[in-house]
């Protein structure tokens, strides 16, 4: 038996100090439990570090390393939190040169030999890593392991990739159990949750669409598979006896077989599992449908969030939405939501790759028209390992390689160039977007019926407060330091090495299960 431990860094100087700070994502981490079930099924000894709801402190890493002695240690990074993950390797490795550190995520399979110059990993797992996690803890030799790019004296060695899962409720059950339920109960944001604690929990994987700006692909690939029903609602029985009242469902096209997703609906209601959920990942407008809605709303969902990017047809067919995803089936969807008595929530997007000040009005204005009852706006960020990054790296407007830069929902002047609008004229579409929106009459009529209606109008009044705090007095929040223990040495390394930054394509995924009806 190895001991693993697995680490996700804080949120705090990226999600927290940000525009989206009204919403933090504070919940258990999808990947990591799922990680951990794994390696736990196999019979190895795991802990999880969460720090996402905390102030990056060292000291809680070395701490726990130093409890657990773990043989290794699994650190997972977005691309915002991909310098924590660099400095966590610095930290463990100068605790004991022994203990394997393993790096994993989005950013890791987008940027492999970038992340393992710019830091003290022994290796990047990319794509999937549920059997990749397995592999190398049951043993000493990574070199036979898949789904790896590894050290070897002063080579990078890349094993071939690892089969994705076919049959996904072969799959252990994730350990949420390893997770501090009591600090959710704490700090999960109100605007994001009715009960809580919440968790996260996944139904499905993948997607069959190509958004330029979507990173999705890096570790699943392009494909669809599906959890039957009745393992979707056994794991939100586990969650329940675990002491979970909501959770949060990650899948990319959770509705787009609307068959299937009636089925798990349905196998919820049957086995009575009291627990509210939402569709907060954003489900497409094409895949709108009354019974689906009606069927949802009866086993417990009370939110579904869209992914209406833009407010220009043209533009959405630009970046890759699509299908049948055009505005007027936005409001379509939206309407039959609401007739379902779900809550609907609007997702949008400011600097789209194909967006010109014209288009960036529309979406402006088609936020005025769609009838959400919450609506979200953020600066288009072009994250590594996603064709909308790649093909302004070719273009020489990638300006930042310093992944600090990569917080979402504030200004990205510093990360890129717009190869079409000023970023000035970004930037006041972007104020003007959540000014002239959150203080339309008919959003603010409709949002004060809701309030009113379900007693939330004290939770309303709180939120309206903060987001004049941060929109109207001020144009965005002042980051909160990151207090890297060893970022002075790491930082000449990054800036040394950001020209040999490289990108890998999507890996291909095979023998997959399609949806139907997609």
């Amino acid at each position: 038996m190895a001991r693993l431990l697995l680490i996700n860094p804080s949120y705090v100087t990226t999600y927290g100090s940000t525009g989206g700070g009204l919403a933090n994502p504070v919940y258990p981490v999808m990947g990591l439990a799922a990680l951990a079930g794994e390696a736990r099924r196999a019979g190895h000894q795991v802990e999880i570090l969460d720090m996402s709801y905390t102030v990056y402190d060292p000291q809680l890493v070395i701490d726990a390393v130093r409890r657990l002695s773990p043989d290794v240690v699994g650190i997972t990074a977005t691309t915002p939190l991909a310098n924590q993950m660099t400095d966590i390797s610095y930290i463990i490795k100068n605790i004991s040169s022994q203990i394997r550190v393993i790096g994993g995520g989005p950013h890791a399979t987008a940027v492999m030999e970038a992340s393992m110059e710019q830091s003290l990993l022994d290796a990047v797992g990319y794509g999937e890593a549920d059997q990749t996690i397995v592999d190398l803890m049951n043993t000493d030799d990574w070199r036979g392991v898949s789904g790896l790019i590894m050290r070897s004296s002063s080579e990078l060695i890349v094993s071939d990739p690892q089969s994705p899962v076919e049959d996904l409720d072969n799959l252990a059950m994730p350990a949420w159990d390893l997770f501090p339920k009591e600090v959710y109960e704490r700090h999960i944001t109100r605007i994001m949750a009715r009960r809580s604690p919440v968790s996260m929990v996944e139904f499905s994987r993948g997607c069959v669409f190509t958004c330029d700006f979507c990173a999705s692909k890096n570790t699943v690939g392009f494909g669809y598979r599906k959890k039957s029903p009745e393992r979707c609602a056994e794991e939100l029985g586990v969650l329940v006896k675990l002491g979970y009242k909501e959770v949060v469902l990650a899948d990319d096209i959770f509705t787009s077989d609307n068959n299937w997703a009636i089925q798990v609906c349905e196998e919820i209601i049957r086995r009575k599992i009291d627990i509210t959920w939402t569709c907060s990942n954003g489900i497409r407008v094409d895949s709108a449908n009354d019974e689906l809605f009606a069927v949802m709303k009866r086993a417990g969902c009370y939110r579904v969030h869209f992914g209406f990017e833009s407010g220009n047809d043209e533009v959405l067919k630009a970046f890759g939405k699509g299908g049948k995803a055009t505005l007027d089936q936005g409001i379509s969807a939206v309407k039959m939501a609401r007739k379902a008595g779900l809550d609907t929530f609007g997702m949008y997007m400011i600097g789209l790759s194909s967006d010109t000040e014209k288009t960036m009005q529309d979406t402006i204005n088609y936020s005025k028209v769609v009838p959400t009852d919450a609506m979200r706006f953020g600066i288009t960020v072009p994250f590594p390992g996603t064709k909308m990054f790649k093909d302004l790296h070719a273009r020489g407007k990638i300006k930042s390689f310093d992944w600090d830069d990569y917080t979402v929902y504030n200004e990205a002047n510093q990360i890129f160039d717009h190869p079409k609008i000023p970023w000035e004229v970004i930037k006041r579409t972007f104020r003007q977007a959540h000014l002239s929106s959150y203080l339309n009459v008919a959003y603010i009529v409709r949002r004060l019926k809701k309030s009113l209606k379900e007693l939330e109008i004290l939770w309303d009044i709180w939120f309206f407060l903060k987001f004049i705090r941060i929109f109207g007095l001020k144009r965005g929040r002042e980051p909160v330091n990151n207090q890297y223990q060893y970022k002075h040495i790491w930082r000449e390394k990054l800036e040394n090495s950001s020209a040999s930054v490289r990108y890998v394509e999507p890996l291909p995924i095979n023998k997959i299960i399609k949806a139907k009806n997609l």
